[in-house]
């Protein structure tokens, strides 16, 4: 493989941080792009701090503050940015972008038709990130969990770039190629909307949340309205969790249907017990939640559909009060969510 091949990360916490430190650790050519000065300078000189699944080790990269900072063209850009910040990014990116570029959106939730907008669809590239990642610092990350990368071009079929750049990510992780990526994003959405979420409301474990029958019963019905939302736009969602979380059974009818499913979430809640909201660890740090792109993301197209989504409205409610400092995190905001 051609280690010549230029590429951009934008973005250094858990998962950019780690995607950097690995690749550039196997020998490619990785600029990073920090936000910070003291931090690019940091990571230029002494290295990125890495642990985790991938191993342990520090690794020096090539950092700037500020994308337009950046020499040169990229072949990828790897844009792991928080949602809000994703389209800002692309739009500071295009002088540093060939015809032949590819631009990938690892952000949660869906951002890949904004992204489209701003670079082309010929050049945007869809990505899940199936492994668990922790910033306990600056230039300091850990890789928690293995599992897997999902690619796929938006909107097209796949291509040589996108071969190439699948190539690339198996260097860190499992990684295969997706002709319908929308499907398998809106399944991480939904993974997202129902445990981060959850989390940020309640402030607890998945673990503990997911003995409570009311945040299950919750749970179900973030499903049941996405499912519904997914069927108006076309979508047939990808089983998540690899293949494991078939969301089609999780809203099917009947008694033994309700019990099996009740069932599964306290199983998952169970092997995922210790698992913490990761919108919940960035409101610690003062920063704002994406639940603008998860439960948000299916109420807004409710509306556009004409698909009631009354739970998922109201969960985005909620977290943008708790955001603002006019609801508390606790258990009791379970209650406080009108059940049909």
């Amino acid at each position: 493989m051609d280690k010549n091949i230029r590429i951009c990360v934008v973005g250094p916490g858990a998962i950019g941080g780690v995607v950097a430190g690995v690749l550039m650790r196997k020998g490619f050519n990785i600029q990073l792009v920090t936000k910070y000065e003291e931090l690019a300078e940091k990571i230029s000189s002494t290295g990125i701090e890495v642990s985790g699944y991938c191993g342990i080790f520090t690794q020096p990269i090539p950092s700037v503050a500020r994308i337009d900072q950046l020499d040169g063209v990229f072949d990828y850009v790897l844009i792991v940015t928080k949602g809000d910040a994703m389209v800002e990014s692309a739009k500071t990116l295009l002088p540093y972008l060939h015809k032949n570029s590819r631009v990938v959106s690892m952000q949660n939730g869906i951002c890949e038709e904004l992204l489209a907008e701003v670079v082309g669809e010929k050049r945007t590239i869809g990505c899940v990130v199936g492994w668990g990642g922790t910033m306990h610092a600056p230039g300091k990350v850990e890789m928690t969990s293995g599992g897997e990368c999902v690619l796929g071009n938006w909107n097209r079929e796949q291509d040589e770039e996108l071969e190439r750049l699948s190539d690339i990510m198996e260097n860190l992780i499992e990684t295969r190629i997706s002709n319908d990526i929308l499907s398998e994003l809106y399944s991480k959405m939904i993974i997202n909307s129902c445990i981060t979420t959850l989390g940020v409301c309640s402030g607890l474990y998945l673990g503990e949340i997911m003995k409570k029958r009311r945040a299950r019963i919750i749970f179900i019905e973030i499903i049941r309205e996405a499912i519904m939302v997914a069927g108006a736009m076309g979508i047939k969602v990808a089983p998540g969790a690899r293949g494991k979380l078939d969301f089609y059974k999780f809203v099917a009818p009947g008694f033994l249907a309700n019990f099996k499913t009740h069932l599964t979430i306290r199983v998952i809640g169970v092997k995922y017990r210790k698992l913490k909201s990761s919108s919940l660890q960035s409101l610690k740090r003062g920063r704002k939640t994406e639940v603008n792109n998860y439960n948000g993301y299916i109420a807004s197209k409710g509306r556009e559909f004409n698909i009631p989504t009354p739970v998922n409205e109201q969960l985005t409610r909620m977290v943008h009060e708790i955001e603002e400092g006019q609801r508390e995190i606790g258990l009791s905001n379970f209650h406080d969510v009108q059940l049909s």
